[in-house]
């Protein structure tokens, strides 16, 4: 029996379920990663196209795998609409093993005979192990943002189906770059995403790969009162709001800076603002085995002393080069550079001579520096480079800064979408003393450009 089918004749008094759910439940792939804001549905309609994907297979064995068994009990297979109250007729539950099979496993009864799905946590490796001594159907991951990376290579390769729910996390950890990022959405749901959420789907594509994001407009069960308990429940601004009601990754706690939707305006509401400076600058980073960037970096100073991120441009080796691009080189920067400060001079420059004629380059990067004072002698430009100004400690940076967005003095242009996702996952080293060295080539950038100008920036001294 088909899922669709299992769909129509069995589920439909349990199962209300939104256009995008049926869709997922009639698409065939080898692959398929959930994510989404809390109670959008995605495990109670993941466990039910689980489940007959497993009564269609082959192969009698399979597996759902979680934090630890009592997770994997508590999220997936008891509770209201989960995998024992959806097939209370064909599935039974034996947690200390049953018959022949002494481990934790649920059977399923089915027109082809039982089927065996093991049931372990990936907390456990010596369980999960034994688990994976063969070759298995289909595989149920719950929570595998948290998994156990080791468990997930070795049983990626072990299976003919895998589907996995995810909550938003840390958008560094491996899980990412090696799983999710490398599935996509289908097409019709692109527009679905957040911009920021679809750009982080950068990895090189795998076929088959499918990538779900569910949001609270998707779960048909929810009315329109549910949802705006649930999302009044949670402060907006808060990073909970963001990963709980947005569905957005980015680490729940230890972020630097709270940039919240008041600092975010369109380009027109910048175009509307009067300035008295424009400032530029890169940052830098030529690994092709890293997602770190080479960030460019174009602000304004206004008339009341606000500072305004205007627009950025970046560039990521590991990336071109997955693409079939040549990475690029010092010696490739400075037309690069050239070219976009003259783009945005022509845009947000009205004339005079505010425009940012000293651009600042990360002063660690000398083979750069070099490159574009060589581009000057060689070719010429409107341009000053010069080695970013570091006399300002990094706290003292960030003091400064949370302090302009708190009081109203720091905005971002909603195009410079790599800026906004750095400011939501910059965190904290474990111990609190340092930033880590990640999530900040935008943010580095961006803090080059104003540092010679700082004093132009936000409360006077001695007015505050």
């Amino acid at each position: 029996m088909q899922v669709t089918d299992q769909v129509n004749e069995v589920q439909k008094p349990m199962l209300i379920l939104s256009d995008k759910f049926k869709d997922f439940l009639r698409v065939d792939v080898p692959r398929e990663y959930l994510e989404g804001v809390t109670a959008c549905g995605k495990t109670t309609v993941g466990i039910f196209k689980f489940m007959c994907k497993v009564a269609a297979s082959p192969v009698r064995f399979h597996i759902i795998a979680g934090a630890d068994l009592g997770t994997v009990e508590k999220n997936v297979i008891n509770g209201e609409r989960m995998l024992l109250d959806q097939f209370k007729y064909t599935a039974s539950y034996w947690p200390k093993g049953h018959g022949k099979v002494g481990l934790p496993h649920v059977e399923l009864l089915t027109p082809q005979g039982v089927k065996i799905i093991y049931v372990c946590g990936y907390d456990n490796k010596t369980r999960w192990k034994k688990v994976l001594g063969g070759q298995v159907g289909c595989v149920y991951i719950d929570e595998v943002n948290i998994a156990d990376m080791e468990f997930l290579r070795e049983i990626t390769h072990r299976c003919k189906y895998m589907m996995t729910t995810s909550n938003p996390d840390d958008p560094n950890l491996p899980v990412y770059s090696e799983f999710l990022n490398r599935s996509r959405p289908l097409k019709r749901y692109v527009d679905d995403y957040p911009a920021e959420l679809l750009a982080e789907l950068n990895e090189p594509p795998v076929k088959g790969w499918v990538h779900w994001y569910f949001n609270f407009n998707d779960n048909a069960a929810l009315t329109a009162e549910e949802i705006e308990i649930k999302k009044s429940a949670v402060a907006p601004g808060t990073k909970m709001y963001k990963n709980k009601i947005l569905g957005l990754r980015g680490r729940a706690t230890g972020l630097v800076f709270n940039l919240e939707k008041r600092h975010i305006i369109t380009p027109q509401e910048a175009k509307e603002k009067q300035y008295v400076q424009f400032c530029a600058a890169v940052d830098t980073s030529y690994s092709r085995k890293s997602d770190d960037t080479i960030s460019f970096k174009f602000g304004g100073i206004t008339t009341e002393r606000v500072f305004v991120a205007l627009a950025e441009e970046v560039y990521n080796n590991k990336g071109r080069v997955a693409r079939g691009q040549n990475a690029l080189a010092p010696s490739d920067i400075p037309p690069l550079l050239v070219d976009f400060l003259e783009r945005n001079r022509k845009r947000w420059v009205d004339g005079g001579d505010a425009f940012a004629r000293d651009v600042y380059i990360d002063s660690a990067d000398q083979a750069t520096l070099t490159e574009c004072e060589k581009y000057n002698r060689q070719i010429g430009s409107l341009y000053f480079f010069y080695p970013s100004w570091k006399r300002l400690p990094i706290l003292d940076r960030i003091y400064l800064q949370i302090g302009w967005m708190a009081q109203g003095y720091y905005f971002i242009v909603d195009e410079c979408t790599n800026s906004i996702h750095e400011y939501n996952a910059y965190s904290w080293q474990d111990d609190k003393k340092l930033p880590e060295d990640a999530n900040d080539h935008t943010i580095n950038a961006d803090q080059y450009s104003w540092m010679p100008y700082k004093h132009m920036i936000g409360i006077p001294d001695g007015k505050g």
